[in-house]
């Protein structure tokens, strides 16, 4: 289902006051989300040294200690007990095992092998909207800068796939902190997609297959307006890779505000439509966008990938914050 940006005469309610200075209980403020910088041509290096400040701040250390290689091999994340061979050295002698079977074991490790990240960006024409703190845009790019930060370390590279609709972008896979930082200006620069340019998704995480790459991580972050016509790609991808898919909203795509007579806009068709906004279409508009979001979870669920939205009217850094802790449980068994 393709839904509409939605234009409007005026933004949104800021919905209070402050308190009084005299003490009194009054109105308070709606406390305003941390929002991504806006990318805009003429602030872009403040708005990417913002950007850097935020997500060091937020996202340092959080992952320490989960990243496991690939392969076995010499490292210090234990691995399997096997028995013992000569030659085998007697420091990584498992006793708990050995006691046990009556037969002496030794405890391999797991190497920490680098890890390589490949990351397909959507900038299409429907990421140019945003009624709330944000672009679309601007959270799909920090949507990045926090992936690149919490994988970049430890000799891991990371490359980006940009796709516009007009085009691809492929930025190759390095590692090391001028890389990650020139990657994101690169991207943050981007030109934006023509009104009516029409992005496709299953052709840019079909792109991240050709050529076959080393195992590692797949990120896909999108907006998934549309039909899933991405699945199969998707899924032939999850074969070999491990896969998070991150999904930016913004609340005019969920429900649609009471405000009279507005102008809906197809940004990848180019197709306006007038209409006046009654209870009954936003009740029918609410009901097809809460099922589209349902399609898109299932369909990401049946692909294998972890799935991760933030929205243009949150905290989106503290949604990042939120999806790693609770992944890290899930890695510790639930301690």
């Amino acid at each position: 289902m393709s839904r509409p940006d939605v234009r409007e005469n005026g933004p949104p309610e800021d919905g209070g006051t402050d308190g009084s200075p005299d003490g009194g209980v009054g109105p308070r403020r709606r406390r305003v989300p941390t929002a991504p910088p806006s990318f805009r041509e003429g602030g872009m290096e403040a708005a990417l040294r913002t950007l850097e400040l935020t997500v060091r701040g937020r996202l340092d250390g959080l992952l320490q200690g989960n990243h496991l290689g690939l392969v076995p091999g010499p490292g210090s994340e234990p691995g399997e007990s096997r028995l013992y061979v000569p030659g085998d050295d007697v420091r990584h002698m498992d006793w708990a095992v050995t006691a046990r079977t009556t037969a002496p074991h030794v405890r391999e490790t797991m190497a920490d092998r680098e890890l390589e990240t490949w990351v397909v960006l959507d900038l299409s024409a429907s990421l140019d909207f945003g009624t709330a703190a944000c672009e679309k845009r601007d959270l799909a790019i920090a949507a990045l800068a926090a992936v690149t930060h919490l994988t970049r370390g430890g000799g891991n590279r990371i490359g980006v796939l940009v796709a516009t609709g007009e085009k691809l972008v492929r930025i190759p896979a390095r590692g090391g902190l001028a890389h990650a930082q020139g990657m994101l200006r690169r991207v943050a620069s981007t030109p934006r997609a023509a009104e009516g340019t029409r992005g496709d998704l299953g052709a840019a995480i079909e792109q991240l297959r050709r050529p076959p790459r080393r195992r590692g991580l797949a990120v896909v972050i999108s907006d998934f307006l549309g039909e899933p016509e991405w699945e199969r790609a998707l899924r032939a991808l999850s074969a070999r890779h491990e896969l998070l898919a991150v999904e930016v909203l913004d609340p005019r795509e969920l429900e649609l505000p009471d405000v009279g007579t507005v102008v809906l806009a197809d940004p990848e068709s180019g197709r306006q439509r007038e209409v006046t906004i009654t209870p009954l279409l936003s009740r029918e508009f609410a009901a097809a966008a809460a099922e589209h979001r349902d399609q898109v979870a299932a369909t990401l669920r049946r692909c294998g990938a972890a799935h991760l939205t933030l929205r243009t009217d949150s905290d989106w850094i503290a949604d990042v914050v939120r999806f790693i802790l609770a992944r890290k449980r899930a890695w510790s068994g639930g301690r």
